[in-house]
């Protein structure tokens, strides 16, 4: 079985997980509060390996709780109570492009500004040449996208 790796923004919290199925992205309300966007990435994985740190949880139904890294709050499962498996946040992934959704779950519930978005106009050459050296100088914290065993997170 195939497996991949990824974790939180901040490093505190790293997996690799297996089995992977059922890619999706879903349109719920509880999806958009929980990720704070128009939709929620998830893919179901059979087995899952915490390789550092372990997430913390919001009960937020019934049925249902989400973990989450206690120090930088980055969304990171969907976990059915009554199910043997979980649902990982598919950019927490370290090649989230490795994971396309395949399915769309609660479209219902899209927001209606979702239609469309590949027709938003985009930076013109010149304006992503002017904010260029900008980015470049703006030094990253964010965990790198591998594992790594000398990375620290920044205090």
């Amino acid at each position: 079985m195939t497996s991949l790796s990824g974790g939180c923004q901040c490093g505190a919290v790293r997996f690799r997980a297996g089995g992977l199925k059922r890619p999706s992205i879903c349109h719920c309300r509880m999806c958009q509060k929980a990720f704070a966007a128009p939709f929620g990435a998830l893919v179901v994985a059979e087995k899952v390996e915490w390789t550092r740190g372990a997430p913390k949880h919001f009960r937020s139904s019934e049925k249902v709780r989400r973990g989450f890294c206690g120090e930088c709050g980055t969304p990171l499962t969907y976990e059915y109570l009554e199910a043997e498996y979980i649902d990982l946040a598919i950019c927490a992934f370290d090649d989230p492009a490795a994971i396309p959704p395949e399915t769309q779950l609660a479209e219902e519930q899209r927001i209606p500004w979702c239609e469309g978005l590949e027709t938003l106009s985009v930076r013109t050459p010149e304006q992503k040449a002017k904010y260029a050296p900008i980015m470049a100088a703006n030094r990253s914290f964010q965990h790198p996208d591998h594992d790594t065993t000398d990375w620290k997170p920044r205090s």
